[in-house]
Parts: structure tokens; C-alpha cells; sequence
């Protein structure tokens, strides 16, 4: 396997594991009596993280184990991708 196949196929893990999470946050929200859509899910994932942070910071005083999962996640998929594209194209 090559360079660029490996770091898409981590892109593509971190997809998941960020959608794992926003399943997470969803569930967690919803449980607080919070109003949310599951099938609005991939759209309104950032504002359900937001409201996660939120939540759990006025609770405990720190954002929660979620907020970071869900924003190393996402930010890890785009950097694994991007990288690939110029290992790529380079």
C-alpha cells in the first residue's frame, strides 16, 4: 500500500469515530431533555457539540470527554486527507 491510501484510509476511521461521537453527544442530549433529531444529525452536529460543551461545562465546570473526542476527530480526518491529497499530487 501506498502513502496516500493509508492516510485516507485513517481519514475515513476518524469519519467514523467522529460520527460515533456525534451519535454519543446525541444521545447524551437527548437523555438531558434536550430537543434533537437524529436524522438531522449530520448537519446539526456541530451545533449538538456546542451544546455538549455547554451542558457539561456548566455541570462540572470542564467540557466533557465527548467535546474533545468529537473535535480531535474531525480535525484529525482533515488533516490525514489533506495530507494525502498533496502526498498525492506532489
Amino acid at each position: 500500500m501506498n502513502v496516500p491510501v493509508i492516510l485516507l484510509v485513517l481519514a475515513v476511521l476518524c469519519c467514523f469515530w467522529n460520527i460515533a461521537t456525534s451519535v454519543r453527544i446525541y444521545d447524551f442530549l437527548r437523555r438531558r431533555g434536550v430537543k434533537a433529531s437524529f436524522f438531522w444529525l449530520r448537519v446539526m452536529a456541530p451545533k449538538y457539540a456546542h451544546q455538549y460543551k455547554k451542558m457539561t461545562a456548566a455541570e462540572s465546570g470542564t467540557p466533557g470527554p465527548l467535546w474533545l473526542q468529537w473535535i480531535v476527530s474531525i480535525n484529525l480526518a482533515w488533516v490525514f486527507a489533506l495530507i494525502a491529497l498533496f502526498v498525492h499530487f506532489a
